[in-house]
C-alpha cells in the first residue's frame, strides 16, 4: 500500500525508514476524507482547498499536500529543497507537506507509484461514449482480474492521478478514462498512466468550441495511440475514419473493431429490444457467437466490440468476456424511470452531442408508443453547432410524433423538424425547463415513451425529477 514513505520519495528521492504510515486515499474535497487520507489543498478560482485544511484533518486526514502557509498549529515539512537523507525527523500525523505546487506534486506521487506497480493499464478516450466503455470493459477484465476504475468523471489531470493513488499492490488492471479538452493533455496523462491498452471510440464534435475542429480533436486523441509500446496494443473503430486514421500514428499493434468485415472483431444481424438490451453475432478468426446483452440501443453494439477486444486482447476467453458482458452495468447515465399515470421517461441528461443524440433518439425509435422528444441546446460544439443541431432535429422528425425543445440553440433543432416534414403543431419551444414539465403533466398518456436529453449546464434531469414516481 501507498505509504508516507513512498511520498517523499516520489517527490524529494529520499525516503525516509522511519515513515511507514499508510496513505488510505489522496482527495480534493475535504467532505471525501477518510481516516489516513492525503488531502491535496488545491487552489481554485471559487475555493482554495488550504481553507479547508482543520476540516481534513478533524475528518481523519493524516497529511496534507499544501503550497502556501497555513495556521502554525499544524506541523509542517517543507520540500521545497528536498530531503535531507541524515537529518533526523519525525513523521507523526497530522503533517502538512509543503510543496511549490499541489496539483503538480499530486501527479508526481502518481507517477512515481504507477511504476511501482505490475499492473496493466488499459486507456480510453473518445467523444463519446468513454464512460460506458470504461464501465464494461472493467466489468468484462474484472471477471478475471482484480480491476480498478476511475470513479465517475475523475479523469483529467486532477482525477485520474487520485485515481492511481487507489491501486494497491493486489491490483491486476486499471481501466483509465481519459478526457481532452487543450493538445498535449492526453499525451500527459499517459505519461502519467504509462498505459500498455489504448481504446478509442470516435472522434466527434463536442468539445470542438475548444480545440477548434475535429482534426484539432483527432490530434488530442490520437496521443493516447501515440503513448503506447510497441509491445501494446491499439484498440480502434474502423467505422470511424477519422478513428481509422490512427494506425498511422502508433508503433504498437493495432486492433479493429466495427460492423465492418474488414475489422478484426465484427458484428451484424444487431437487433434492438427496447428496454430489454440488444442481440447480435460476433465475428471473430471464422468464429461466430450468438449474444444477447442488457446494454439498451443499438448503438451499445460498439460499446460491446470494445470491451470484447479488449478481454480479447487480454487472454480471457469467450465464456469470461460474455459473462462480463451479460452482468454489466455501464448504462449508467441512461434511466428509464416511470410517471405517475404509467409514461416511460429515458432519461439522458448528463451530457449531449450530435453523436449521442442520435443513438438516443434511434433509442426512442426502437419503443412502442407515442414516442416524444424533449430536447436541449448542445453546448461547445463551435463551428459544427448549426449542422449538429439540424442533424438532429431532422432525425428528431423521422422519430418522434412531438418535439418540444429548451434553450436557444435548439431552436435549430426545431426549424430542422419542421423542414424535415414534423407538423409545426406538434413542436413547442421553450426557454425554461419548468413549462416543459407543466406541457408533461398536462399532456402524457400511458402509452407515451419520452426521450429528455441536452447538455448538462441545462440540468434537465429536473424535468425528470419532476415527472417520476416517488416510492
Amino acid at each position: 500500500m501507498l505509504t508516507l514513505a513512498d511520498l517523499l520519495e516520489a517527490l524529494t528521492t529520499v525516503r525516509p525508514a522511519n515513515a511507514a504510515a499508510v496513505v488510505t486515499e489522496a482527495v480534493i474535497d475535504s467532505r471525501q476524507v477518510i481516516p489516513g487520507s492525503l488531502f491535496v489543498a488545491t487552489p481554485g478560482e471559487k475555493v482554495d482547498g488550504h481553507d479547508y485544511l482543520t476540516d481534513a484533518f478533524k475528518r481523519g486526514a493524516s497529511f496534507a499536500l499544501i503550497q502556501r502557509d497555513v495556521d502554525a498549529s499544524f506541523p509542517t515539512l517543507d520540500l521545497r529543497n528536498g530531503l535531507s537523507a541524515t537529518s533526523p525527523l519525525t513523521f507523526d500525523s497530522p503533517l502538512c507537506l509543503r510543496v511549490d505546487n499541489a496539483v503538480s506534486a499530486l501527479q508526481q506521487i502518481a507517477s512515481f507509484w504507477r511504476r511501482k506497480l505490475n499492473l496493466r493499464v488499459i486507456g480510453i478516450t473518445g467523444s463519446v461514449g468513454k464512460s460506458t466503455t470504461k464501465e464494461t470493459i472493467a466489468e468484462v477484465l474484472g471477471v478475471r482480474y482484480r480491476t480498478l476504475k476511475n470513479p465517475g468523471n475523475l479523469n483529467n489531470e486532477i482525477g485520474l492521478p487520485l485515481t492511481i493513488l487507489r491501486l494497491g499492490i493486489g491490483y491486476e488492471r486499471a481501466v483509465l478514462e481519459m478526457g481532452f479538452y487543450v493538445p498535449g493533455e492526453i499525451a500527459f496523462l499517459c505519461d502519467i498512466a504509462q498505459p500498455q491498452i489504448g481504446v478509442i471510440s470516435n472522434i466527434g464534435t463536442v468539445h470542438a468550441e475548444r480545440a477548434g475542429s475535429q482534426e484539432n480533436i483527432f490530434l488530442g486523441k490520437s496521443e493516447l495511440v501515440q503513448s503506447l509500446p510497441a509491445t501494446g496494443v491499439a484498440i480502434l473503430n474502423f467505422d470511424d475514419p477519422w478513428v481509422r486514421k490512427m494506425e498511422e500514428k502508433t508503433k504498437a499493434r493495432v486492433f479493429f473493431y466495427g460492423l465492418s468485415p474488414e475489422a478484426d472483431l465484427w458484428a451484424d444481424q444487431i437487433e434492438g429490444l427496447g428496454l430489454d438490451g440488444i442481440r447480435f453475432r460476433l465475428h471473430y478468426k471464422g468464429e461466430i457467437l450468438h449474444t444477447r446483452v442488457p446494454m439498451i440501443g443499438r448503438h451499445s453494439i460498439h460499446t460491446v466490440l470494445r470491451a470484447a477486444s479488449v478481454g480479447l486482447n487480454d487472454g480471457l476467453s469467450w465464456q469470461e468476456i460474455i459473462e462480463g458482458l451479460s452482468h454489466s452495468n455501464a448504462q449508467l447515465r441512461l434511466v428509464a424511470v416511470r410517471t405517475t399515470i404509467g409514461a416511460l421517461i429515458l432519461d439522458d441528461t448528463y451530457n449531449a452531442s450530435p453523436e449521442s443524440m442520435l443513438a438516443a433518439l434511434n433509442l426512442l425509435d426502437e419503443l412502442d408508443g407515442r414516442k416524444i422528444a424533449v430536447l436541449g441546446d448542445m453546448l461547445e460544439l463551435g463551428p459544427y453547432e448549426r449542422q449538429g443541431h439540424e442533424m438532429v432535429g431532422m432525425r428528431s422528425a423521422q422519430v418522434a410524433k412531438v418535439l418540444l425543445t429548451l434553450g436557444p440553440r435548439a431552436h435549430m433543432i426545431a426549424e430542422a423538424a419542421k423542414r424535415a416534414g414534423m407538423k409545426a403543431a406538434n413542436i413547442f419551444e421553450f426557454e425554461t425547463p419548468k413549462p416543459i414539465v407543466d406541457w408533461l403533466n398536462k399532456n402524457l398518456t400511458s402509452n407515451d415513451a419520452v426521450l429528455i436529453k441536452g447538455s448538462h449546464g441545462l440540468r434537465m434531469d429536473r424535468i425528470t425529477a419532476a415527472l417520476e414516481v416517488r416510492s
